[in-house]
């Protein structure tokens, strides 16, 4: 199954690279885009989820990795206001 790596700059302007176990990520986001904390959010949730059940359909199995990664988000997105702002740097 084709994975991707998505790398984003939050708010304070850290860098971080982020997993998805599908190419189901470029259907969410786009590379030089900035979305709000609460859409950002959003459309992380749907992808990985959508990434995690690609995985289970295949493998009998949801994706562990893709469920990691998107807890993670959520963890360090509660340290910042809805209306900040994250960017889209790449995904490849």
């Amino acid at each position: 199954m084709p994975e991707a790596t998505f790398r984003i700059r939050w708010p304070d302007g850290r860098e971080q690279a982020c997993y998805s176990p599908s190419t189901v990520i470029f259907e969410h986001l786009t590379a030089g885009e900035r979305y709000t904390m609460q859409e950002f959010l959003d459309r992380c949730r749907k992808a990985l989820d959508l990434a995690a059940l690609r995985v289970e359909a295949k493998y009998g199995y949801r994706c562990t990795s893709a469920d990691a990664q998107a807890a993670e988000i959520v963890a360090t997105a509660e340290k910042f206001q809805p209306g900040d702002m994250v960017e889209c740097l790449s995904i490849t």
